[in-house]
């Protein structure tokens, strides 16, 4: 296998230590072509921006940043700012325009990758980002099997990352229904969810026969035509359905919340 390749199938950005470990001389690696973001680091010119800005900056993708990555739900409210950790002791870390992240993480990290495990993800997000938000990403890795609540039980975990993971759970479909299964924990009726009623899931229902539905941007097409036929259904059988999308969960709150209150009042989720 030829040095491009090599570095291609380690990610793109590699040190030239790995290089000379995996039996490539220095005259194959100065001889091919690879950019050199950093002293000892070398990367293929089609390598991911953001691990070349990692290796140049001596630091590792982690916690938002990171975890929008590996596919888990998150908020992108930091604009483009990349969030990035560095070791607690380094003085040598230039990195103007991302987060840095000082803190010492659980597991430690060795030489070489610049993407941090998704446990120290986890615990530098419980600091870093508001509490509905981090629980939303915890959720997330819980859900896609990334993480379980066994495992992170086992570090010590600082105080953020506790109360997080006091709350998280792999039940929850998306992070809007993380935010929306929080802000209802206080009203005066059980709220369960994912439930099945009549052949189909449901997000939330409360108490008996209130059913609030949290659309995502997959509801449309097809998936909004079967929602519909079942909201009508529902109603057919006596429940009522509030349904609400994004913008209603992440900036109308008070006036969904408002809805759900009106509706108990009235007693609509009773049988």
């Amino acid at each position: 296998m030829d040095v491009r390749e090599w570095v291609r199938r380690h990610g793109g950005v590699v040190r030239t230590a790995d290089l000379r470990d995996a039996g490539y001389s220095r005259h194959r690696i100065g001889a091919a072509g690879l950019e050199r973001p950093r002293r000892g680091w070398v990367a293929v010119p089609e390598a991911d921006p953001l691990l070349r800005s990692a290796a140049r900056a001596g630091v590792v993708l982690t916690c938002v940043t990171q975890a929008r990555r590996l596919g888990l739900w998150s908020v992108n409210d930091d604009g483009s700012r990349a969030h990035v950790g560095a070791p607690a002791a380094s003085g040598s870390v230039s990195a103007p325009h991302a987060r840095v992240h000082w803190s010492t993480p659980l597991i430690a990290r060795i030489p070489g990758p610049l993407e941090d495990p998704v446990e120290n993800v986890l615990a530098i997000v419980a600091e870093c980002r508001p509490f509905e938000q981090a629980l939303a990403v915890w959720d997330s890795a819980f859900r896609q099997g990334l993480a379980s609540g066994e495992v992170m039980r086992r570090f010590d975990l600082r105080p953020a990352a506790r109360r997080v993971l006091a709350d998280a759970c792999a039940h929850l479909d998306s992070g809007l229904e993380t935010f929306v299964f929080v802000r209802l924990r206080w009203i005066p009726a059980a709220v369960h969810p994912q439930v099945h009623l009549l052949g189909h899931r449901v997000d939330f229902l409360i108490g008996e026969r209130l059913v609030l539905q949290i659309d995502g941007g997959h509801h449309v097409g097809a998936q909004r035509d079967a929602d519909n036929t079942h909201d009508a259904l529902l109603t057919l059988h006596g429940y009522t359905v509030i349904r609400v999308g994004y913008a209603d969960v992440m900036h109308r709150w008070p006036e969904v919340q408002d809805r759900i209150l009106r509706a108990l009042a009235q007693g609509l989720h009773l049988s």
